[in-house]
């Protein structure tokens, strides 16, 4: 049985391009969802980023944090938190805070080249699934302190963590998703060197696999894997990686498929999830209009892909259907920014979208 519900949800504009791309995302989300008949979005915009802490004196307000446990999901803005004064630039970054807080372990990287686009490898078609609260980030893997310290002024050192019911966890993530596209899984690890950490991940990933006999699985060393993706990056389906590594290969896909501003992600746990770009807040022409709004649009999209798969929500999937592909028929009909080879500006580009979803 298919269930409609109206969502709430999130609003964090974040800095830079952020307060032109998020609206951007938003006015997409409301013309796809009234397009597959959905009903329409109720809106909380929260305050984050620079402004925040101009106004509150937090990068991320206890009042956000308190506001997103009673929301569906959220989108998130760039924020360009290394021109933060200190002591905020020194702390956790506000997504990176969102991110501990309510355990989005689940990193999703799509990388789909682009018709028209100028993707380096146009048949790029897969997505990284990427561990999002262990591994080799150490602001990520301690529940206090950073996972970072100095014996000495000369001695630098972090931890990386491993545990089975993270690796688990993040690997039915994966081979949940192959199984909604060409049911492939590609395990990336360096058992061969870290052969306790790493070597737990790839053990795991395998064990989980057993569980899926429909999917089939294959696994690559992280140097070896980096090759294999710039020579037949059309091969591979679903990708699943430790923090560190799935962050370095969702770049390079991202690469491949157009550019890192088309590039788009959620991070979700079980019962949460958060729309966010990969790329940073371009502070270089922010309020300029100028801006690719691709990236926070689809991932915008695959939140609503989220919300429609785990409430059953045909018209939330109707909807996420239709942002991937008006973007996809606007990139494809010519109009585009200016960083993809086009004349097209911030808004021009999202008013062609919204034509594209909306029944003429």
């Amino acid at each position: 049985m298919t269930t409609t519900r109206r969502y709430r949800l999130g609003v964090m504009l974040g800095d830079g391009i952020g307060p032109e791309i998020v609206p951007a995302s938003v006015r997409v989300v409301d013309a796809a969802l009234a397009a597959a008949g959905a009903d329409a979005v109720d809106w909380q915009e929260l305050p984050l980023g620079a402004a925040a802490i101009e106004e509150h004196g937090s990068a991320i307000p206890a009042a956000t944090m308190s506001a997103l446990a009673e929301l569906d999901g959220w989108l998130l803005g760039p924020h360009d938190s290394a021109a933060y004064p200190e002591p905020f630039r020194s702390q956790l970054n506000p997504s990176g805070a969102i991110r501990k807080h309510f355990d989005l372990y689940a990193n999703i990287r799509p990388a789909r080249g682009f018709e028209g686009g100028k993707a380096i490898a146009p048949d790029t078609d897969l997505v990284v699934v990427r561990e999002n609260t262990e591994g080799f980030y150490a602001d990520r893997n301690t529940y206090a302190g950073t996972g970072e310290f100095m014996p000495s002024p000369d001695v630098a050192v972090a931890m990386g963590i491993f545990t089975r019911p993270a690796v688990e966890r993040i690997a039915r993530a994966a081979f949940e998703l192959a199984q909604r596209r060409r049911k492939k899984v590609t395990i990336v690890h360096k058992a061969n060197v870290l052969q306790l950490s790493s070597g737990l991940f790839k053990r795991v990933c395998l064990e989980v696999a057993e569980g899926y006999p429909d999917v089939e699985v294959d696994d690559f060393h992280i140097d070896a894997m980096t090759v294999h993706l710039l020579r037949r990056a059309s091969s591979f389906d679903v990708v699943v990686a430790e923090n560190m590594f799935g962050d370095i290969l969702s770049d390079m896909a991202g690469e491949l498929a157009g550019s890192l501003g088309i590039a788009p992600s959620i991070n979700a746990s079980d019962d949460r999830c958060m729309a966010q770009a990969a790329h940073g807040s371009a502070p270089d022409i922010a309020g300029k209009d100028l801006a690719n709004p691709v990236a926070m649009i689809l991932s915008s999209g695959m939140l609503l892909d989220w919300l429609g798969t785990r409430h059953g929500d045909e018209r939330a999937l109707d909807a996420a259907a239709r942002v991937e592909e008006g973007v996809r028929a606007a990139v494809r009909g010519g109009v585009c920014t200016r960083d993809l080879g086009g004349t097209a500006s911030t808004d021009e580009f999202t008013a062609a979208v919204v034509e594209r979803v909306t029944p003429g």
